[in-house]
């Protein structure tokens, strides 16, 4: 039974482990941990990354209220969620008037509301739409849950972190260790592609990845990766390209009907449930995020981050690279500073 009561690792296996059944068993009461009490909120809970997010946030001992808010459709959603026999208490907040109410006394805010790509839409297409919805809920959260952890997933990620670091500062109550953007998609895709092409359980495998989140500031430090790799060139550059292009292959693939959901909500889950048990005391917990940073010329940037109990105790910065690796980095950066830029200017005008 002891592996039930351990807390949530970073690997695909111990987030499967979580959703095996002595799990749920333990989630029904009969040997719960005092720090297991993360009070959560998902911000966009009715969508199609919202849903199946709030799912394994509800199916996680670590989480004893999960509040869950959308401009339709959650009362439906907490009602569905909470016949689950596990522990964490659903409700539902349908509107701007409850939204207050969503957020009282919040640990961690998960926000994945948005509109999603279609084909043929950029990243940056979404902007102006989901910019608005970030600032909107950002403004919310700076002033009912000023010391939570914020969690952005609505894309483009790397003009919406900016936008909420900006939120905070008008309210006067920024810390950036506390606000993050969950770029962990790219590291579970990583690992998965590369665990495909050298015959590897994914879950043992550990890639890096470093930058932004979108395209080719998406980078990859296969270099870097555990176990140890190596790919020919030629391959590692189309490795790397499908690693940048991957949410575009899905949105293709679903062919209009949605983008990355599934794996968008598994990634955003393992993010939180990470934070969650570096809150707890959890040792030796790292992620990467896209967060405030000086470890480069950009004044945003995803590395490996040492997580603790207030965010982010220390960030481990780039490491050793190849120089492939440097190549993709610098190449990052116009690209990199005019999105944190446009989001900077849109929160600065936002009213």
């Amino acid at each position: 039974m002891r592996g039930a009561v351990e807390v949530v690792g970073v690997t695909l296996a111990a987030m499967l482990s979580r959703l095996a059944r002595p799990s749920v068993v333990l989630c029904r009461g009969l040997a719960t941990s005092a720090q297991n009490n993360a009070k959560v909120a998902v911000l966009g809970a009715s969508g199609g990354i919202g849903q199946p997010l709030s799912l394994l946030l509800k199916n996680s001992p670590l989480v004893s209220r999960l509040t869950l808010y959308d401009i339709a459709h959650t009362p439906g959603v907490a009602a569905d969620l909470s016949h689950i026999e596990t522990r964490a208490n659903v409700k539902g907040f349908l509107g701007p008037e409850q939204l207050p109410e969503c957020l009282k006394g919040c640990d961690v805010v998960v926000i994945p509301a948005g509109v999603p790509r279609k084909p043929g839409m950029t990243r940056d297409d979404l902007f102006n739409t989901n910019a608005s919805i970030v600032a909107t809920l950002t403004t919310a959260c700076a002033k009912h849950c000023p010391e939570a952890m914020i969690c952005i997933i609505s894309n483009p990620v790397n003009s919406t972190i900016p936008i909420t670091s900006e939120v905070f500062k008008k309210h006067g109550v920024y810390n950036p260790n506390r606000i993050f953007g969950v770029t962990t998609l790219d590291i579970v895709r990583a690992n998965t592609f590369v665990a495909e092409l050298k015959g590897l359980d994914p879950a043992r495998v550990s890639v890096p990845v470093i930058g932004g989140h979108a395209g080719k500031t998406i980078i990859p430090l296969i270099s870097q990766c555990t176990p140890k790799v190596d790919f020919p060139q030629d391959q590692l550059e189309k490795l790397t390209g499908r690693i940048q292009e991957a949410g575009t292959e899905v949105v293709k693939a679903k062919a209009g009907a949605g983008s990355a959901t599934l794996s968008m909500a598994y990634a955003g889950a393992r993010f939180v449930f990470s934070l969650v048990d570096a809150m707890n005391g959890k040792e030796g917990v790292i992620e990467c995020s896209f967060v405030r940073s000086e470890e480069t010329e950009s004044p945003y940037f995803s590395t490996p981050l040492l997580l603790g109990k207030n965010g982010i105790e220390k960030n481990l910065g780039i490491g050793k690279i190849t120089p492939f690796e440097e190549k993709m980095v610098a190449e990052a950066m116009a690209e990199l500073k005019a999105s944190i830029k446009k989001g900077e200017d849109f929160a600065k005008n936002f009213k």
